[in-house]
């Protein structure tokens, strides 16, 4: 393991600490975050990694004997250079400062090539996953699927009757899943009155408008409507993910941080348990309320990269993974092709070329997992990006994980 925050450049990020974000005892006022601004620059540099200092959780659980660590076969990678659209190369250590990382891992035949931490974030250190927890939750209905006791091409509707009251009543978890519903949510980041920003106040990461009562996650989802027929194309809305998460909880009469910890979290040798956020009803925030350290993240996908093994047991079953290297590209349009021309959307997973079948576990604020099973390699970022999305953020980390990759195989 490499400490990277030592930098004679004068013009990266700086790191909360540098910042003076919650700097003293106590902190001055202007460097707190509040339920405004968390999220945001320059706060969420050290609010990314103390999330249990603002928010009510619940733990996901690991197993109780120590877990061995992970192979390591280590080698300096921050030196390989990747090749730019326009001018000169950038190094690999160049591009992790210009992208506000806070930790990188590189598997690689099941051993950690590479392991560096910024912005003082430390292995023990848990960090908010945002939507990399969809791809957590997608792998828990996999599971519930292979056990017989979720039958995903049922009507959401049936399996969770308050649903019949909202546009999700007729759509199958299978569409569901695939983000192929016809169901409205406008997935507007911090604009008042959008879906998002609702979900925002009814988990607790937004305080409510004055005046109003603080609704449920669950609350918002009975008051979506159907805008158009099923299946017809894939449009990304997280609150998918928190409808998975109730079909889940319905079916098999357990919280959603309950059966992930026993399902995948106990068995894939984390060293640490990791946690979600919750809201006023104790409800789980299925769709970005995950936390945990790099190491377990790569655990988790490393699992994943193995075709749902780990320690020699089939956690995933084998076929669902399987279908998360496939997708149907017809339906995966602009702007996701941005980033994907031949993407795909699968199972709660990104699946980043059909036709190579590497597929990708991405959250806001520069949260990655990178799983090509092609090549027997996985990357990790965990970032905290100055804005929710920044398009050529995201271009330049793949551009630098994929020469990584060739230049390791």
């Amino acid at each position: 393991m490499l400490s990277a925050n030592a930098t004679a450049r004068r013009d990266r990020p700086r790191t909360a600490r540098e910042l003076g974000i919650m700097q003293g005892f106590p902190p001055p006022p202007e460097k707190c975050p509040t339920m405004e601004n968390w999220d945001l620059p320059p706060f969420n540099r050290w609010s990314f990694q103390n999330i249990r200092s603002l928010f009510p959780s619940v733990d996901v659980q690991r197993a109780e004997a120590a877990p061995p660590p992970l192979p390591r076969a280590e080698q300096d990678i921050t030196g390989i250079e990747i090749d730019m659209p326009e001018g000169p190369r950038k190094t690999v250590a160049r591009i992790l400062s210009d992208t506000y990382t806070d930790g990188f891992l590189i598997l690689r035949k099941n051993a950690v090539v590479a392991e560096l931490y910024f912005n003082d974030m430390k292995p023990a250190t848990p960090h908010l996953s945002q939507s990399v927890a969809k791809s957590v939750v997608g792998a828990l209905i996999g599971i519930l699927h292979g056990e017989g006791v979720l039958d995903i091409e049922a009507p959401c509707g049936d399996l969770v009757p308050e649903l019949q009251r909202c546009g999700y009543a007729d759509a199958s978890l299978s569409q569901v899943l695939d983000m192929q519903s016809g169901v409205r949510f406008t997935e507007d980041y911090g604009l008042p009155g959008s879906d998002m920003t609702r979900i925002d106040i009814a988990c607790g990461w937004r305080p409510p408008r004055k005046g109003e009562p603080r609704s449920t996650i669950r609350d918002v989802i009975l008051t979506l409507p159907k805008i158009r027929e099923h299946g017809e194309v894939f449009q990304y809305r997280s609150i998918e993910t928190d409808v998975l998460a109730w079909a889940a909880e319905r079916a098999t009469g357990q919280p959603l941080a309950q059966m992930i910890s026993e399902r995948i979290w106990s068995r894939i040798g984390a060293e640490r348990d990791a946690f979600f956020t919750v809201d006023t009803a104790g409800t789980a925030l299925a769709d970005g309320g995950f936390n945990a350290t790099m190491r377990d993240y790569a655990r988790f996908a490393m699992m994943m990269a193995n075709g749902g093994v780990a320690d020699g047991a089939q956690i995933v079953p084998a076929d669902w993974v399987a279908s998360l290297r496939h997708g149907e590209s017809a339906k995966f349009g602009e702007p996701y092709t941005a980033l994907s021309p031949n993407g795909a959307y699968r199972r709660q997973w990104w699946v980043a070329d059909v036709n190579r079948g590497d597929f990708m576990a991405r959250g806001v604020f520069g949260q990655l997992l990178y799983i090509d099973q092609e090549a027997d390699f996985v990357a990790v970022k965990l970032s905290t990006w100055p804005d929710y999305l920044v398009p050529e953020f995201g271009a330049l980390e793949m551009r630098m994980i994929r020469t990584i990759r060739d230049a390791l195989t």
